[in-house]
């Protein structure tokens, strides 16, 4: 049975949530037989999967498609779509179309946004069109040249207090969940007990609500730069590039195919075609 908001909000403080990204059909389908609870269609396909430096060049459109796929492969995980850059932080009107025609086209269960009180605004216009909302504060990569870089946020006291300030902002204007990425884990834990909110970390300890990560990171996909928050729980690239290299070689040796993975036709019908 698909997973609801009712189902998350009665487990905090009690179970935590576990929450992957996910792109594709395939992936999402494996994830929801292994009971992950929640799936994030990250704008960070926009680094994993299209090759681009940041997240700022996904569209809409980008989102739409992948978040087609995933929502087809997941039955029972509640699936929740990034809003990318500029599809929301032009006007509150802008952010409630696109946010509509990314539930209405995906089938999704939530949108996802970056920001804090600057954007409780939008956030309340898209829950009062009917629309879950997932917040995002902390760390919020399409801000990556705000903030100078990828860094961890709430350090100083002015900072914490203004990332206590947000999530309670966002709570406010009706976010039902606050991920909160790259904060230390004693304010992430400060935070968690605040807002009565889910909070969903990623870089900010083991006291939230739940917990996210980009598949590929958890998985070893790359042979990159890994975040420091991030346990590998495979090493993919490893299995996948000694896989490739052996089809190589088979290929190249005549190896594959070999008979039995090969078709037959009889002597006769070979012998006229001669």
């Amino acid at each position: 049975m698909k997973k609801s908001i009712n189902d998350f909000i009665s487990r905090k403080g009690v179970l935590p949530i576990s929450m992957l990204t996910a792109y594709d059909y395939h992936t999402a389908c494996t994830m929801d037989e292994a009971g992950i609870d929640m799936i994030l269609v990250g704008d960070s396909l926009g680094n994993v999967m299209l090759g681009y430096e940041n997240t700022l060049a996904v569209t809409v459109e980008d989102m739409i498609h992948h978040g087609k796929a995933v929502c087809r492969g997941a039955k029972n995980a509640f699936v929740v779509i990034d809003m990318p850059f500029m599809s929301y932080q032009t006007s509150v009107s802008d952010a409630v179309a696109n946010a509509g025609r990314i539930m209405k086209e995906t089938n999704c269960q939530a949108v996802k946004m970056e920001g804090g009180a600057e954007y409780a605004d939008r956030i309340k216009a898209i829950v009062q069109a009917g629309i879950p909302v997932v917040a995002h504060i902390g760390l919020t990569p399409q801000s990556v040249n705000a903030l100078g870089g990828y860094k961890v946020q709430g350090k100083t006291y002015e900072a914490a207090q203004k990332l206590i300030q947000d999530a309670k902002a966002v709570e406010e204007a009706g976010a039902f969940a606050i991920t909160l990425e790259c904060v230390p884990a004693a304010l992430a834990k400060l935070i968690t007990e605040q807002v009565d909110a889910l909070t969903i970390g990623i870089g900010a300890g083991n006291g939230c609500d739940g917990q996210v990560l980009v598949y590929q990171d958890m998985l070893g996909y790359a042979n990159d730069f890994t975040p420091k928050f991030v346990k590998k729980y495979a090493d993919l690239h490893s299995i996948m590039l000694e896989a490739f290299k052996q089809y190589k070689s088979d290929c190249e040796q005549r190896v594959f195919p070999s008979d039995d993975k090969s078709f037959d036709i009889s002597d006769e019908v070979l012998q006229k075609l001669y």
